[in-house]
């Protein structure tokens, strides 16, 4: 078995072990080790997706929270303000559908009075439960997040197509930063830091293989999350190994000579924002649906640094590094929450955490400028590209030979 086919199989075994994990693990903590679980497959996400912005395109950008946020409050704005009803309440903005209509409630923000209500609280008041009322589907809203992402990524390309270096990281991160601002300010529709709830996954629960999950329950997300994972990951390859890649590499080596030689530049860096910005605002809208809540903290720059930390240790020019060190660190950021006993000493890790996990970043850039991973990654695959091109050489000499063989 050579190196390739040994990075397959324990590619093959690593995918095998989360899909069974769920269902062998049986400990008392085991909605806690799901809900880790889950975050590290969010933050895989952002951080792989990141990584074939940052790392194979050269486009250093810190919106990518950013956009994450936008596919969150898109389908939390839209779970929020939007039902379908059999009959008019004659008090909201409605629009028939066939025999049924879509109401649009009416923003009235935060309050605590019980007076000042919206306008289908006040209808289905008068009701008195004689009138079902139903949210719109959760994928309807997903879906809208996720283009909503995408739609900002296309146009925030358009925007930064001359920026270089810390010219784009100045204007991405002042676009998540306005982001979260306006979110923040305004509260009669966004609630403000009050945050919106969001219905779960499976509001109504789901039966898998004969099994009921109820709406809280953690399997269900688990692998929507894994399987949404696998998906971008299996579609960042694709386009590594296609001509795209080798075009957005090309950006990142020379974006002038990339030009010179003929390659579209603007039209690739478009490309590549709005491809990793649909996959942050999917990895957003899902998250914020298992969460419950969205608020404009999840877009703070803190959480941007952290998914850069992450493609730093892991690899940032390889997405699949990436993806691997930000399940890692996930795990060792909460594994440091619990207190340790040395030397008959207490110490209470929640202060020194973020303390080590800066020493692995300086170290990671001190001595591993290409991450953790990928060096553990190239150990297999440049072993396999060498092999094949010994191979072509081999093959190459022998037509060759062939050749002159026949001339004679």
């Amino acid at each position: 078995m050579n190196r390739n086919q040994t990075l397959s199989l324990i590619s093959l075994i690593t995918i095998v072990f989360f899909l069974a994990f769920p269902l062998v693990y049986a400990q008392r903590d085991y909605d806690y080790i799901m809900h880790i679980f889950i975050t590290g497959f969010f933050y895989a996400i952002l951080t792989s997706s990141w990584s074939m912005l940052a790392g194979y395109a050269g486009q250093f950008s810190f919106g990518h929270m950013g956009f994450m946020g936008l596919g969150a409050y898109g389908t939390a704005l839209f779970s929020h303000y939007f039902y379908l009803s059999p009959v008019p309440t004659n008090l909201c903005t409605e629009f028939a559908i066939g025999d049924t209509y879509l109401i649009i409630k009416n923003p009235i923000g935060v309050t605590s009075s019980t007076l000042v209500q919206d306008c289908l609280t006040k209808t289905m008041a008068v009701w008195d439960g004689t009138v079902e009322v139903t949210p719109m589907p959760i994928w309807i809203g997903i879906m809208i997040g996720t283009l909503i992402g995408g739609f900002f990524g296309f146009l925030i390309g358009l925007l930064v197509m001359r920026l270089r270096a810390a010219y784009l990281a100045l204007f991405t991160l002042g676009f998540s930063e306005i982001l979260r601002a306006t979110i923040s300010a305004e509260i009669e529709i966004t609630r403000g830091q009050a945050g919106i709830e969001l219905p779960h996954l499976f509001e109504n629960g789901i039966t898998i293989f004969g099994h009921a999950y109820t709406k809280t329950d953690k399997i269900p997300p688990y692998y929507v999350m894994f399987f949404l994972l696998l998906i971008c990951l299996s579609i960042l390859a694709w386009l590594a190994k296609s001509r795209f890649g080798l075009f957005v590499r090309a950006l990142r080596e020379d974006e002038d000579a990339a030009a010179a030689l003929g390659v579209n530049t603007i039209r690739y860096k478009i490309m590549v924002f709005v491809i990793t910005s649909t996959m942050a605002a999917l990895a957003g809208a899902v998250q914020a649906h298992y969460i419950g809540i969205i608020t404009p903290n999840n877009l703070m720059f803190l959480q941007m640094s952290l998914i850069v930390a992450m493609a730093v240790i892991g690899g940032l020019e390889n997405f699949a590094a990436a993806a691997i060190g930000a399940i890692m660190i996930e795990f060792l950021l909460e594994l440091l929450r619990e207190s340790f006993v040395i030397g008959g000493i207490e110490v209470d890790m929640t202060i020194w955490r973020l303390v080590f996990f800066g020493v692995l970043l300086m170290l990671t850039l001190r001595f591993y400028r290409n991450g953790l991973i990928t060096p553990i990654i190239n150990y297999f695959t440049r072993a396999h590209v060498a092999s094949e091109t010994v191979e072509i050489r081999k093959t190459s000499d022998t037509d060759d030979q062939q050749a002159v063989t026949n001339q004679k």
